[in-house]
């Protein structure tokens, strides 16, 4: 996040209040008493933000409890701002004492309370008025996304039920909470524009009693929006201390009516006297959990390779449209060696740049693979030494970058989500579905329409294509390693989708499944049923649409089509299976978010990687020279979807289990069919093929190299001969027949 968001808050509060310098505010006493840091005496000692956190000072002792009081946070040795914007506090000169690097500042930065995340119930948001369910308070927060119909249950934004200064949106933060700022966006609609312009804020400790927000002796007046998706921050003035919070609109576009979406900034304030206080929640991994920029990314990338020389490698793939490179981390027991039968996996992030979580989560997996295989866990052992794994964490790296800069909250829903170019990535991959559908539609023999490996049309290839640099790496990279499976992550929603991601005849929405439709239902199940909040029965929706339904995976196709998707090119021209995983509600969560995301997609990473082991895998060999066949395919009876061998002659086939005929066969030789059983343990079933040359291709081979015929080559050149001889004369036998069978039908009808 940027870090200078609440950097001025959290020094503020930092500072240790004298009695009479405090600004008590006395107010009703709630039900249940919280605890206050009260501090009195008249000195100023040093004091960082874990320790005022923990309610402790440098020589150990604890600040009394008070009775529940807002108060505010005053220094003595520095002049509060009087203005509510970031760009101007960042121009005053700062004390030397008070810089820190950069990983010192996000740590005191205040993080948001969780309303685009939902760590927010819907319960803890409470609103003067609305116009109807669809507008309620519950949707009054940061980038939540409303349906295409306006009047529906999920619409963009709580709007009150009248245009007048007496509106407001409250939050509960349940405990007491360090608010240091507020961050304001429209309403999202398609058919209306609705924002707030300015407005105050208000805290309370008992939702009884309010106080406004004070910018010296005046009320304090904050700047809102002006349109409907810029997110805007106001820092309040003095950081105060409430369990309330509420935003009370001013003024509101003229055209328009009170409506808006929220995020809260706050610290918690411990209360040792709760003895319901929720602890929360993160990770025991060990791991470098913070957004990192390209510079810092490389960093880390470098640290995992110097950690686990033995297992990995770092590797690029090409550059973005700004120079930046598209870097690749490998994780094998033989790094830089495709290895006989050991399949190649990947996984893909930040193909739209400003959704930063599958980025780091990719990094959090090249760390606790080092991490753990160092440690003899047998799991990650087992996948290191049986599997070539590649991790791609930044397709988009020119986007994260613009991203980056304003941070997980004030990016919005789509900066940094194209290239530099304004390229949706997603949208760049050559189209083959209708290349595919087209040809067998006017074909006569449709089984002879090619199901696999179609290739790239001409019209792509072409200079003056609009082809993203990054695409075009990526496509390179899909043509050089066979993969077997992949995953590309994306945010926004929490959901697996699965190809076809592109619709026949262009429809808005359609069920449009591949051949291998069970499989990749399979694929996506086991993500989303180990991903700890996909699972969770009684999670909210992220924004209008409820994929619980459809037990949170879904064609894609069936959901919005995408045409020329990365799903739909991998598929249709590798031998690679690939899903979409939709990680979480919001793209870009907060610093603080990472521990417990990691956790929530940790079993899914691993278990997802482990199915590039189910099927069945071989190597098609020459019956003579024992060498691999390159380019042989394989075909599953009742799959009308082919694969090819790789280089060496390996191949792998992705089965759910049964029983199945597979025939394969390669330019040159005869065909061999096998039946494999795939069983219930993802452990792939070995089908090897041995496969004959045709007579006539080892006659071309012989007769290239000026050699002499065998004599046994030469026999059975001779029986083929007779072979297609006696076949022929048959054909035109049975041809004759049917003619003299017609002349007698007509005669018979015409003497009749």
């Amino acid at each position: 996040m940027e870090k200078s968001l609440c950097m001025l808050p959290a020094v503020l509060f930092l500072g240790l209040l004298t009695h009479s310098a405090a600004a008590l505010i006395n107010t009703p006493a709630p039900t249940k008493s919280y605890a206050l840091i009260n501090y009195t005496t008249t000195t100023r000692p040093t004091l960082n933000w874990t320790e005022a956190v923990k309610g402790e000072s440098r020589d150990g002792t604890t600040p009394a409890t008070a009775e529940p009081d807002i108060f505010t946070t005053t220094v003595r040795d520095k002049q509060l701002d009087t203005t509510d914007t970031s760009k101007e506090r960042n121009k005053k000169e700062k004390d030397p004492r008070d810089r820190k690097t950069e990983d010192d500042k996000s740590k005191l930065d205040c993080p948001p309370l969780g309303l685009e995340s939902l760590r927010v119930d819907d319960s803890q948001i409470q609103a003067s008025s609305y116009q109807r369910s669809g507008l309620g308070p519950h949707r009054g927060r940061l980038n939540i996304q409303s349906g295409i119909e306006d009047g529906d249950l999920y619409d963009g934004a709580w709007c009150a039920e009248y245009k007048d200064r007496h509106q407001w949106l409250e939050v509960d933060a349940l405990h007491l909470t360090l608010f240091t700022g507020v961050i304001l966006q429209g309403r999202n609609s398609i058919w209306s524009w609705d924002w707030v312009e300015t407005y105050k804020v208000q805290l309370s400790n008992d939702s009884v009693t309010w106080h406004t927000s004070m910018n010296g002796t005046q009320e304090a007046l904050f700047e809102g929006n002006q349109n409907p998706e810029t997110p805007v921050l106001g820092l309040l003035p003095v950081p105060t201390v409430a369990r309330f919070i509420r935003i009370n609109p001013q003024t509101w576009y003229s055209n328009g009516t009170v409506c808006l979406r929220a995020e809260i900034l706050g610290c918690r304030v411990h209360d040792p006297s709760d003895i319901y206080s929720a602890h929360e929640s993160g990770s025991k991994d060990a791991l470098d959990f913070r957004h990192h920029n390209y510079k810092e990314m490389r960093k880390l990338m470098k640290s995992v390779t110097e950690e686990c020389p033995d297992i990995t490698r770092v590797y690029t793939i090409g550059r973005s449209y700004m120079g930046l490179k598209l870097y690749v981390m490998e994780i094998s027991d033989n790094p830089g060696k495709h290895e006989i039968g050991e399949p190649e996996f990947r996984y893909v992030a930040g193909m739209h740049g400003n959704e930063a979580l599958g980025r780091e989560l990719v990094l959090n997996l090249m760390q606790y693979m080092c991490k753990e295989y160092k440690k003899g866990n047998q799991r990650i052992v087992r996948l290191v030494t049986e599997t070539r794994i590649h991790l791609l964490p930044s397709m988009n790296p020119d986007g994260y970058e613009e991203a980056y800069v304003k941070g997980s909250e004030l990016s919005g829903w789509a900066e940094g989500r194209y290239s530099f170019e304004g390229i949706d990535l997603n949208h760049n991959f050559p189209d083959l579905n209708n290349i595919m559908w087209d040809t067998k539609e006017k074909a006569a023999d449709k089984s002879k329409v090619p199901n696999h490996y179609i290739p790239i049309p001409e019209y792509y290839t072409k200079e003056d294509a609009i082809v993203a640099p990054e695409t075009r790496a990526v496509i390179s990279w899909m043509q050089d390693i066979p993969f077997v499976l992949s995953a590309n992550l994306h945010g926004g929603e929490l959901v697996v989708t699965y190809p076809f991601d592109c619709t026949r005849d262009w429809a808005p929405q359609e069920d449009t499944p591949t051949a291998d439709n069970a499989f990749f239902r399979w694929l996506a199940s086991v993500y989303a049923s180990t991903n700890l909040v996909m699972a969770n029965p009684d999670r909210r929706i992220c924004h209008y649409e409820e994929f619980q339904s459809h037990n949170n995976i879904i064609n894609g196709g069936a959901w919005h089509t995408v045409p020329g998707s990365m799903n739909d090119f991998s598929y249709l021209h590798t031998n690679c299976f690939e899903v979409t995983v939709e990680l979480s509600c919001d793209k870009f969560p907060h610093v603080s978010e990472l521990p417990i995301e990691w956790e929530n997609n940790k079993e899914s990473l691993l278990v997802y990687m482990e199915q590039v082991h189910r099927g069945i895998k071989g190597v098609v060999r020459d019956k003579l020279t024992k060498k691999g066949i390159a380019d042989a395919i394989i075909k599953v009876e009742d799959h009308d979807h082919d694969i090819r061998s790789a280089t060496d002659g390996d191949y792998w086939r992705l089965l759910n289990p049964g029983e199945y005929k597979v025939i394969v066969w390669a330019v040159g030789y005869f065909p061999s069919m096998r039946r494999c059983n795939v069983g219930m343990e993802p452990n792939p079933t070995i089908c090897d093929f041995i496969l004959t040359k045709t007579p006539i291709q080892r006659l071309k081979e012989i007769r290239a190299k000026g050699g002499k015929i065998p004599q046994d080559l030469q026999l059975r050149l001779r029986a083929l001969r007779l072979r297609k001889l006696r076949a022929s004369t048959k054909a035109i036998n049975r041809r004759r027949e049917g003619q003299r069978m017609r002349r007698a039908r007509s005669s018979q009808a015409w003497k009749a």
